[in-house]
């Protein structure tokens, strides 16, 4: 799709007003209902479709159906996204009236560096064809990797602070508390950063261990560096309302590990069978439709095998609950028998 600098630059402009909205529509710190999260996680869903549909309607049937396979991966990857969120969320003790502002400014940073990433992937692709060689090894890896991590099941995890955000705190000094919605502020005669700021920080930089597969896989399904941007925008621009939405919904999604790790083993095959097809061998490639259909089966999938298992655990726990306090009853009978 050639996409020319003047397109460009009124898509951010575009992307950059919608978010301006979002801003001053949530400016104030409140506590987020589960009905203002679902006005607009739908408002930025039906934003991302009209978006596919515009691009169905001037540049084709292709560029479409490789944003809307690209916005459909990109934002089940972000899901996982969330499970981290609300680890910093608890490790950094956020007041609920300010975490859609702390997510708020985090998502713009992680967007800013993943731009960096599309960027400088787009360049490497376009000088190293070889390339998708690595990016496929490395998503069958990661596929590899989520699967053994869904197998060990590790309910005590914890976030643990990145380097950087380890050294801005040693540098510039963290305050002891909230001070609203302030970033820096005066302590002691020294400009320190506040915990708003830090936490902000951490989920920026801590999204770029998530572009390192989430980048490689929508390359998978798309050579276009307009396309890999716009599905990365939307995907993340819609994960604040998510986060409030399904916050409760996310310990519910038992396999969401396995699906993924599907997913992105899927898009690993079909980079190595794109890099062997450049290479000049004559092997099958795998299509759009064909991909988004693998990608969307395996979602619904996932969501349906995890609430079922989910149900079940609940069900079994309950059960498991009522023996206990029925032996406990009795043991209490047997109890004040002896004694009388």
């Amino acid at each position: 799709m050639d996409v020319s600098l003047t397109l460009w630059v009124l898509t951010i402009l575009g992307l950059s007003a919608l978010i301006a909205v979002d801003f001053f529509i949530g400016r104030k710190p409140h506590d987020v209902s589960i009905k203002e999260a679902g006005i607009w996680t739908v408002v930025w869903i039906v934003l991302a479709a009209l978006f596919g549909v515009g691009l169905l309607i001037f540049g084709g049937g292709q560029p479409a159906g490789e944003f809307f396979a690209g916005f459909i991966t990109e934002k089940s990857l972000s899901v996982d996204n969330l499970f981290v969120f609300v680890l910093i969320m608890a490790k950094f003790a956020v007041p609920t009236q300010y975490q859609q502002r702390v997510l708020l400014i985090g998502v713009l940073i992680a967007l800013v560096l993943r731009a960096v990433f599309i960027a400088a992937g787009a360049a490497i692709i376009a000088s190293f064809s070889w390339v998708f060689y690595i990016f496929g090894a490395f998503l069958i890896y990661t596929a590899w990797k989520l699967i053994q991590e869904a197998r060990a099941d590790e309910e005590d995890e914890e976030y643990e602070e990145n380097r950087l955000l380890k050294a801005a705190e040693k540098r510039f000094g963290v305050a002891d508390r909230y001070h609203g919605t302030k970033l820096w502020i005066q302590q002691n005669g020294k400009r320190v950063m506040t915990p708003m700021l830090v936490v902000m920080l951490a989920i920026g930089t801590t999204d770029v261990l998530f572009a390192l597969d989430s980048i490689p896989a929508i390359f998978g399904l798309t050579e276009d560096p307009y396309i890999v941007f716009t599905a990365n925008a939307f995907a993340l621009m819609g994960l604040r309302q998510l986060y409030f939405l399904i916050g409760g919904l996310l310990k519910k999604l038992v396999h969401l590990s396995y699906g993924l790790s599907v997913i992105l083993g899927f898009i690993g095959v079909k980079l190595v069978l794109h890099a062997l097809h450049e290479s000049g061998l004559h092997v099958p490639e795998i299509s759009i439709p064909v991909s988004l259909g693998v990608i969307c089966t395996v979602l619904i999938v996932t969501t349906i095998t995890s609430l079922m298992a989910s149900k079940k655990q609940a069900e079994a726990e309950a059960k498991a609950a009522e023996t206990a306090e029925a032996a406990e009853a009795a043991g209490e009978t047997s109890k004040n028998s002896v004694g009388s």
